[in-house]
């Protein structure tokens, strides 16, 4: 247990594990309403929009002081937010062009500003090129209060407004005719994203934190398919992704906080894509090969229904070689199918010696119910 303490740093290690979690939960938790209102390029924006804002919140406070580089951070995001929202309206520009351009303005003039400030003499900048990666060992107790407390602000709200932001999410216009001002939950939203980026940027930084926002929601969406589950799984996603990313940090000092906790995210979307029971690659797989499956077995059966009524009898036993010529290999593993589930069955047909297979009342009954045609 010593062991163990000394690595993670004692009271340090557990501060920046429990700002990784804190910052990964809320994360999700709005990540995956921005993933539903198909505004995951939103998230990028804002993100990279606040490195500007960083920088001008050093500038005016003339050190690297917490509260105005994060009022700068939220103000640019807020400015950010209210252009690629404008910018469609005034123009025949795309929504998703228009966040292109503002991502790529605003974080232009932020690097910018970053080499001016970087450039002064002082020492007073030291460590602000850390907000585009991230320092999540520069988490301070001071700092876990205000994540929390930013952190129960976001969940409380959106707990308070819960049936309207999950209409606004699904269907913004069947919310207008329900008189629920989708406008104002969606810039709500918004806000409330705008402020989880902000206090997440010293965690994951400018570049990463949209990875965060958006990997957990994509996610917990391949594995549920309500709203409410989707956020609380989300949740728990980016969550479990900064507390796994602190660790392996603590546990490598020369390896960043930031890039790992992303790097588990990520990894989290891959396992989904691969294990998730319903849209994840191996459930598609197999229900692929039971489609098909159950496309032979009809076949086979409107083959045996076909030849029986050519020869007027019901009872008509098929050789398996006329099934093979008429359906390919395909038709032996459906007949062995059928089989088990009682439709058909394989019977002797002497004097000749080959397989011959023949329906079974429950087979005649699935066909008359309209099985085959």
């Amino acid at each position: 247990m010593t062991e163990f303490w000394s690595i993670l740093g004692g009271h340090t290690g557990l501060t920046v594990i429990a700002g990784a979690a804190l910052i990964g939960a809320l994360a999700g938790v709005l990540g995956a309403f921005a993933v539903l209102r198909r505004q995951s390029l939103l998230g990028d924006t804002l993100s990279h929009a606040a490195l500007p804002g960083v920088c001008v919140g050093f500038l005016v406070a003339g050190a690297r002081e917490p509260l105005a580089i994060l009022a700068g951070a939220l103000g640019a995001g807020a400015l950010a937010a209210l252009a690629a929202s404008a910018i469609p309206r005034v123009s025949r520009l795309k929504p998703d062009a228009a966040m292109a351009i503002v991502l790529s303005g605003f974080f232009a003039v932020g690097v910018v500003l970053l080499s001016v400030v970087q450039g002064r003499a002082s020492g007073a900048q030291a460590g602000l090129a850390d907000f585009l990666f991230g320092q999540a060992a520069a988490i301070l107790r001071a700092d876990l209060i205000v994540m929390a407390g930013v952190a129960t602000l976001c969940l409380g709200l959106i707990a308070l407004w819960w049936k309207e932001c999950q209409i606004v999410a699904f269907d913004p216009d069947l919310a207008r005719l329900q008189g629920v001002p989708a406008g104002a939950v969606q810039a709500g939203l918004t806000a409330l994203m705008a402020l989880a980026i902000v206090v997440g940027l010293q965690v994951v930084g400018v570049v990463l934190m949209v990875a965060l926002l958006i990997a957990p929601a994509v996610a917990a969406r391949l594995w549920v398919e309500r709203l409410g589950p989707m956020v609380i799984l989300s949740g728990a996603f980016g969550a479990a992704s900064g507390i796994a990313g602190a660790l392996v940090s603590a546990m490598h000092r020369d390896v960043a906080t930031g890039p790992v906790i992303v790097l588990v995210a990520v990894g989290a979307v891959m396992a989904s894509l691969v294990l998730a029971p319903r849209r994840g690659i191996i459930a598609a797989w197999r229900q692929s090969r039971a489609d098909r499956a159950a496309l032979d077995q009809a076949a086979v059966l409107a083959v045996l229904r076909d030849l029986a009524r050519a020869h007027g009898d019901p009872a008509y036993r098929a050789e398996g070689g006329m099934l093979d010529a008429a359906l390919g290999t395909r038709s032996r593993p459906a007949l062995e199918t059928l089989a088990r589930a009682g439709l058909a069955r394989k019977v002797a047909h002497p004097p000749e010696t080959t397989p011959h297979w023949e329906l079974t009342e429950a087979g005649l009954r699935r066909i008359a119910a309209g099985v085959g045609g």
